[in-house]
């Protein structure tokens, strides 16, 4: 009774149904508290099985508030076969506004594959992997850079263990109608949620939807598009949901991450100021920004140069800066071709 996850959740009931996910952690407050992360399951007889997932950090978003709308919306007569919502993952940290959650500092989407005795986000990861994920076909994890990141809207997949399974997870993330969309090269041990779906044997997508701990209209229709997109194109709903959507932009620019190279990084305490925005096309030796010292205004500033070429999909919004913070990344333009040879 005192660790673990419980849950009253029937997989096998045709409905709708709004639960909990509940995580005993006892608190000053509270001896017996449980941590109670909602739920939704809505499921009409046999068809495809996804899970749409938002608040795998807490001040991510357009995620969060899409799929909060989609529960209230989807009408269970609408469905064909199975779609589970977890709009609120990491809760704590989604009610804190924080990325990671302050009752134990954890980072849900480097807690894969969880410990089933460890902390409270240590066992939500292990239930997910486990238990939740495998009984998907597709796992949709819905993110933005948060707090302190702009981000260049993007979709994402990781690198699969099949061209069949890349050619699959590629289809899908091109239904989602974003312009720009990146391949991750992680690894199947990766502790974040992608690698865990991979594990469990479902096709994992993501994506960054925005930035800054905020949302815009732009932000929140791109996400409500892309989620109506994908439960059309696997068959989960004839028409939108949460529409009518724009038009998305024709094409996607596929990217690709696969060095620390494409990202700059802060090695000392300053302040960065960036020479350009993210969606910028840029080349090697280009002026990124420059990092001033504050603490010694008679000193030049660096000038800090990009060590590959690509597009900029995000950049610090922090000012403020020390040791390790990430300040601006680039990632590689690859064509379709690309991707499936890497795969095979």
């Amino acid at each position: 009774m005192h660790t673990g996850l419980f849950h009253e959740i029937d997989f096998d009931a045709d409905g709708k149904a709004l639960s909990f996910l509940g995580t005993p952690y006892s608190v000053d407050r509270s001896p017996y508290y449980q941590i109670k992360t909602p739920i939704c399951r809505i499921r009409n007889g046999s068809g495809p099985r996804v899970l749409l997932m938002a608040g795998n950090h807490g001040d991510e978003y357009e995620g969060e508030v899409a799929l909060g709308r989609l529960i209230r919306r989807l009408d269970p007569a609408r469905v064909r076969g199975e779609v589970t919502i977890l709009p609120l993952a990491n809760l704590p940290a989604v009610m804190a506004a924080r990325r990671r959650s302050p009752l134990d500092h954890g980072n849900l989407n480097r807690a894969f594959p969880g410990v089933p005795g460890g902390t409270p986000t240590e066992r939500l990861a292990h239930f997910l992997e486990h238990e939740l994920f495998p009984r998907h076909d597709v796992v949709f994890d819905i993110h933005s850079g948060g707090t302190s990141m702009a981000h260049l809207p993007t979709a994402l997949i990781e690198r699969q263990d099949s061209p069949e399974r890349m050619a699959r997870a590629l289809d899908l993330m091109r239904s989602l109608g974003m312009s720009h969309a990146f391949v991750a090269a992680n690894g199947r041990d990766a502790p974040t949620s992608m690698a865990a779906a991979a594990r469990a044997g479902a096709i994992g997508i993501s994506g960054e939807f925005g930035g800054g701990g905020t949302l815009t209209p732009a932000t929140l229709a791109a996400t409500q598009r892309a989620i109506d997109n994908l439960l059309q194109k696997l068959g989960v709903t004839d028409a939108p949901v949460l529409g009518p959507h724009q038009p998305a932009a024709p094409g996607m620019q596929l990217l690709e991450l696969d060095s620390h190279e494409q990202n700059i990084f802060a090695t000392r305490r300053g302040w960065f100021e960036p020479a350009v925005d993210i969606g910028a096309t840029v080349r090697q030796g280009d002026v990124a920004g420059y990092y001033h010292d504050l603490n010694q205004l008679h000193a030049e500033e660096e000038v800090l140069r990009f060590r590959v070429s690509g597009i900029v999909i995000s950049r610090r919004l922090h000012t403020d800066c020390e040791s390790g913070d990430s300040l601006i990344q680039v990632a590689r333009p690859v064509g379709q071709a690309d991707i499936l040879t890497a795969a095979a």
